[in-house]
């Protein structure tokens, strides 16, 4: 579970202006940090399906989120990804 100063944290490295917290690109900055975090879990436990099948729904989710930013704003997209060291 990622901690309330992570997700804060995470939301102001994207934000476009101070009260965006709930936009496009701070959405997949936070499920980059859950995924991250879960990415480690699932290293120490191989056999725990259910947080295996809850990471791939992040993955979607994340992959659905940045293409719709891709298809508006292919700039912004790009420095997202970059910021975030996501790869295409």
């Amino acid at each position: 579970m990622i901690t309330g100063e992570k997700k804060t944290a995470a939301i102001k490295s994207v934000q476009v202006h101070t009260k965006d917290t709930g936009g496009s690109s701070a959405q997949v900055a936070v499920l980059t940090e859950r995924i991250k975090e879960l990415t480690e879990h699932l290293k120490v436990n191989k056999h725990d399906f259910m947080a295996r099948r809850g990471l791939l729904q992040m993955v979607g989710k994340r992959r659905r989120l940045l293409r719709y930013i891709a298809a508006r704003n292919p700039q912004g997209y790009t420095e997202l990804i970059q910021k975030l060291g996501i790869r295409r």
